[in-house]
């Protein structure tokens, strides 16, 4: 039998390149036009955050790799160099893009009596108004700063909005300052003209109206706003490190100093001004972006939250209560009498709040295990934690300092934590803490009962309404021990188990996966069903691809839904014809991880916080765990097949990379998320208190 050799460059994309796509599929929301009108703006905003992060961490690891030398080329046969010659063509092509959507829909905007003005523009009531703004609450915090031989080119923070002033100085020379736009005021200014309109003019043309005057005897030349964009992933040596939290504070204040890796600024910059910022923060001029139009599109954020502009956003949507969970009922009594599953954001995640704060107060608990990975700026969970401790119950959280861009606020809740008397575990050496999991122990008239929770997604409160994610409530023995036996390896040196229902990383989970995509082989050998289909955020890792494309040429059905980055490539001609791609985007984000496996007839699914990459696989603590109850497994079977059906967010993945939506015309609209939305208030509808229980007048217990 001949042997396929499926490492070959041309069955692979690029991680970078595809994460643009990703990032121009949710730019291109903003071209929708049954979305509301400031949703569309809201995926502008969301593409510009995207792409901020993506050069603060991608982009300046492969500036990383260059300077020290590294050139290798990736799967898809891409060296360093060419990868980031790629990827300024590609950012710049969607840079342009984004701008041409944000002035697209200012125009919408406008006919909708939302104006961006210049000040020179308002009346005069407005301009009055706008002066006294200006002199009372901007002025007061400004610092404009010359650059001269005593005085040096100025720190200008990561992300920070700046103008650049080109100047003729008093002595009659040629000058460059600066100006901060200052980040602690509202960047959108809203300036009442008259008693039925409002007005909205950006700090910065307030700022650069009055350049003048902050630099009196000196003629301007131009002024323009710019912004920098800093290498900010963290440098920390953990295995010489004695305080892996003082580490990381210490490496948190480099972050903000790292090197310049992208410069937006204003098309009206001179070439002089450029040129002086290029060579003082050394860059390239591919790492320049010249903008014509407002800088840090993700000011919108906060200006989606002005008054009156509800009507141009979706409704807002609350959570619903799970069909599976009796809110009157004792949470515990109902978890040991069946497995609990709930799909967030449909269903609210007040169930998984109200197990730990029931746990908190409860005298029967003994003990609370959980792990922390991102947490809200106000995390009930973090609370009901502390306060189980000051319970006297014994709390062990291991709190992952090392998730990105979330350092800081975990830095905070360990305190938090440790104040209160939990017992506090910062990760683990060399592996993030990944894996989404709580274990209660009890003691009950039967002896000592164990409940779990294991999740997809984040233990965040706030993202639970944004994220689509699933969560399992059991008390079944079986994951109980699992449970101990996980945060034993966790917080000791107990060698790592063997497990009854959960699979972890880096230790087993890759293996996992390898064998239940070969028992598919096997099947489609066999002529038995054989069929996968998997839900994730991510598939880059290169050894899964070809295990993928292995079961493709053994007759194996594969569909995945992938949201972002894919480095596969489906419908290759006796490689991928099997296997189908697409990704879906819409107003929630589609978060969870799911793994479907035909079995011959015997289906069997699995929840887990891993995608298919390889820091997942070999670098992260993750879960992998069975769903068993033939009710959850059909709902979330509903669940996928909605996925693979959607033609109103599904974006189809062709074989040479490119996305094309997928199309309702002449077939039934088949949205997932409208649908999950409809079924989850349709569901909880029975938990509703008839009027006339509502009517019924309350006493107080004696």
């Amino acid at each position: 039998m001949m042997i396929t050799d499926f490492s070959k460059p041309e069955y692979f994309f690029n991680r970078e390149l595809s994460w643009l796509k990703f990032n121009l599929r949710v730019l291109k929301e903003a071209e929708v036009e049954n979305i509301p009108l400031l949703e569309r703006l809201r995926f502008v905003a969301i593409s510009a955050s995207n792409l901020d992060e993506f050069f603060m961490v991608r982009v300046a690891g492969l500036h990383s790799q260059l300077e020290g030398g590294i050139n290798r080329k990736d799967a898809a046969g891409l060296s360093v160099e060419e990868q980031l010659r790629e990827i300024s063509q590609d950012a710049h092509e969607q840079m342009q893009l984004k701008y041409q959507h944000f002035f697209a829909l200012l125009k919408k905007l406008k006919q909708e009596n939302i104006v961006f003005k210049k000040p020179k523009a308002l009346t005069p009531g407005g301009k009055e108004w706008l002066e006294n703004y200006y002199q009372t609450v901007v002025f007061p915090v400004l610092t404009p700063m010359a650059v001269d031989a005593s005085r040096p080119f100025p720190f200008l923070a990561n992300k920070s909005l700046n103008l650049i002033i080109e100047l003729i100085n008093r002595n009659q020379e040629a000058s460059m300052a600066f100006v901060q736009v200052p980040s602690v005021l509202p960047r959108v200014i809203a300036v009442e003209e008259g008693s039925n309109q409002t007005s909205y003019v950006y700090l910065e043309d307030l700022i650069m109206a009055h350049c003048p005057a902050l630099f009196k005897g000196c003629k301007i030349i131009t002024v323009a706003p710019f912004r920098i964009t800093r290498d900010s992933d963290l440098d920390v040596d953990e295995d010489e490190t004695e305080d892996l939290l003082k580490e990381i504070e210490k490496s948190l204040r480099k972050r903000k100093r790292g090197a310049a890796v992208r410069l937006e600024i204003d098309q009206s910059a001179t070439a002089t001004a450029k040129q002086f910022l290029i060579t003082n923060l050394d860059l390239d001029k591919e790492e320049v972006y010249e903008i014509k139009g407002p800088l840090d599109l993700t000011f919108l954020f906060k200006f989606f939250d002005f008054p009156g502009m509800d009507k141009w956003q979706y409704p807002p949507f609350v959570p619903q209560q799970p069909a599976e969970v009796d809110p009157k009922e004792n949470l515990f009594t109902q978890i040991k009498e069946h497995d609990i599953l709930v799909h967030h954001p449909y269903e609210s995640f007040d169930p998984v709040v109200k197990l730990i704060a029931q746990a908190a107060s409860d005298p029967a608990v003994l003990a609370i295990k959980q792990t922390l990975y991102r947490v809200s700026g106000n995390s009930p969970i973090v609370a009901a934690l502390a306060k189980a401790a000051e319970n006297g119950k014994q709390v062990t959280v291991l709190v992952e300092l090392k998730a990105r861009f979330d350092e800081e606020n975990n830095i905070v809740w360990a305190r938090r934590l440790e104040e209160a008397g939990c017992h506090v575990i910062y990760g683990l050496v060399g592996l993030k803490t990944h894996s989404k999991i709580i274990l209660i122990v009890r003691k009950e008239e039967d002896g000592i009962k164990r409940y779990v929770h294991l999740g997809t997604g984040n233990y965040n409160d706030k993202t639970a309404k944004l994220y689509t994610d699933i969560g399992l409530m059991t008390a079944n023995d079986e994951f109980g021990t699992d449970a101990s036996a996980f945060f034993n390896v966790l917080s000791g040196y107990s060698e790592p188990p063997v497990w009854n229902k959960l699979v972890m990383a880096p230790l087993g989970l890759r293996q996992k996966f390898y064998a239940l995509i070969d028992r598919e082989i096997k099947n489609a050998q066999e002529g038995k069903r054989a069929h996968i289909i998997a839900k994730m955020n991510s598939l880059i890792d290169q050894p899964v691809m070809e295990k993928l494309y292995e079961a493709s040429c053994q007759g194996v059905k594969i569909e995945l839904i992938v949201r972002g980055i894919c480095g596969l490539r489906p419908g290759l001609k006796n490689i991928s014809e099997n296997i189908t791609v697409r990704s879906i985007i819409g107003k929630f984000l589609e978060h969870s991880r799911v793994f479907w496996f035909a079995n011959g007839g015997e289906e069997e699914v699995y929840l887990s916080s891993a995608d298919w990459m390889p820091r997942n696989l070999n670098d992260r603590v993750e879960l992998l765990f069975p769903v068993e109850n033939s009710l959850h497994i059909k709902k979330i079977k509903h669940v996928l097949t909605l996925c693979l059906t959607d033609n109103i967010g599904a974006h189809i993945m062709q074989s040479n990379g490119v996305y094309r939506r997928a199309s309702a015309k002449g077939k039934k609209a088949v949205s997932v998320q409208a649908i999950l939305t409809r079924e989850a208030l349709a569901a909880a509808k029975k938990w509703e208190v008839p009027m006339e229980e509502r009517l019924r007048p309350m006493y107080r217990k004696d």
